[in-house]
């Protein structure tokens, strides 16, 4: 299937953020007096609104602690992390292949406005770019409504939409849009959990999205070839 548009996550699908992400908000827990987490805790919760992985990590019902947890994470996010945030090795290229076919792109993220409009600037990836979604103006993940806002700003529908992810909430995005989902394993969640999430394949990372995309087809629209995450 040809797809009109195809929407990518950020942390964890282009960016080789995840293993950052999780110690800054270490770091936030222990400058807040509070016990540390396992990293799978914070991992599972990449993607969601950095208020909403306060609430999670933390707990209770104070959402003053919760306010500066996000307001610490955030200082330490600008000042020491977001120097180690790179790209994954294979996005520029893939996203440089999709410009040259003249695909549609958009980004969908838990990531703030600002947060956004700096990495795109530092990677060079903004003109790849058609339109972007953040939790600043749209609701957050799982939501359906960064990828509908994206469809309807870009009139594309549903069937020739595509969401591209590394966790379940980027996958029930997807399907809570009723839109086409593949998973990549780059990010935070693993491949069992993304294809009961309702993924149609989950790939090693995105540098293997052209040769799924370009997968031999049957008159079902199913592949008609094995699926691997290879």
């Amino acid at each position: 299937m040809a797809y009109d548009l195809i929407v990518f996550d950020w942390d964890g699908t282009l960016m080789d953020s995840i293993g950052t992400i999780v110690a800054c908000a270490q770091r936030t827990l222990a400058d807040q007096g509070l016990p540390a987490v396992l990293d799978h805790q914070i991992r599972d919760l990449v993607g969601l609104r950095l208020l909403t992985i306060a609430e999670r990590l933390i707990g209770g019902h104070d959402p003053s602690l919760h306010a500066r947890f996000v307001e610490i994470y955030s200082q330490h996010w600008r000042t020491t992390f977001r120097g180690q945030l790179f790209p994954l090795s294979c996005s520029g290229a893939v996203l440089q292949a999709l410009a040259d076919r003249y695909q549609m792109m958009a980004v969908a993220t838990g990531k703030s406005r600002r947060g956004l409009e700096t990495d795109l600037d530092s990677t060079g990836f903004r003109r790849y770019f058609a339109a972007t979604r953040t939790v600043d103006e749209s609701p957050s993940k799982p939501s359906p409504g960064m990828v509908l806002e994206l469809m309807d700003e870009l009139g594309v529908r549903p069937d020739k939409t595509l969401v591209v992810g590394d966790t379940t909430h980027d996958v029930l995005m997807a399907r809570n849009a009723e839109v086409d989902v593949v998973g990549v394993l780059s990010g935070s969640h693993g491949e069992s959990v993304l294809r009961e999430a309702g993924a149609l394949e989950c790939l090693r990372d995105v540098g293997k999205l052209l040769a799924w995309l370009d997968r031999p087809v049957s008159s079902t629209g199913t592949s008609s070839g094995p699926q691997t995450a290879s």
